[in-house]
């Protein structure tokens, strides 16, 4: 059985200590499909519990424009990871690889922004890892299996 031809793969990671195989397979995928790479990384928001502390101490203007400030911030300094690692790894590799990679970055919900993005960019397969940052399964892959309408390819890792 062979693949349909791909134009759009979506990679998503977490930077962790599998991000690199992972990687490592999309890119080889993306090649033999003549796909372009779409590097997604999610940051999720602060859980309620953090959520309330700050409430307590700080008036609601203030942490709207802390949050907006931050967000922003974390969104640079995470592009900026995102694509030193792409940079890294490809140089890393024997032969020279011509891609189109881009690397995004969202907020939320890791399983609602992976979907959300697919959807959004025209995805036409998501690459992830088969566990997370802690070695365990992913839920977070396990979810995305069961929400996708469209193919997911899982790395072990």
């Amino acid at each position: 059985m062979s693949l349909p031809e791909l134009k759009t793969l979506l990679y998503t990671t977490t930077l962790g200590d599998n991000t690199r195989p992972v990687f490592r397979h999309a890119v080889q995928l993306a090649l033999k499909m003549h796909a372009r790479i779409i590097m997604l990384h999610v940051m999720e928001p602060i859980n309620a519990t953090s959520h309330a502390l700050i409430h307590n101490f700080l008036p609601e203007d203030v942490i709207e424009r802390l949050h907006t400030e931050g967000v922003s911030q974390m969104h640079e300094l995470m592009q900026d990871r995102v694509k030193k690692f792409c940079d890294e790894e490809l140089d890393a590799l024997t032969e020279e690889v011509k891609l189109d990679i881009a690397t995004m970055v969202e907020e939320g919900n890791p399983t609602d922004a992976i979907l959300r993005v697919s959807k959004r960019m025209n995805v036409d397969i998501i690459v992830m890892g088969a566990e997370n940052s802690f070695g365990h399964h992913s839920h977070t892959t396990q979810e995305v299996i069961r929400e996708a309408k469209l193919p997911v390819f899982v790395i072990p890792t």
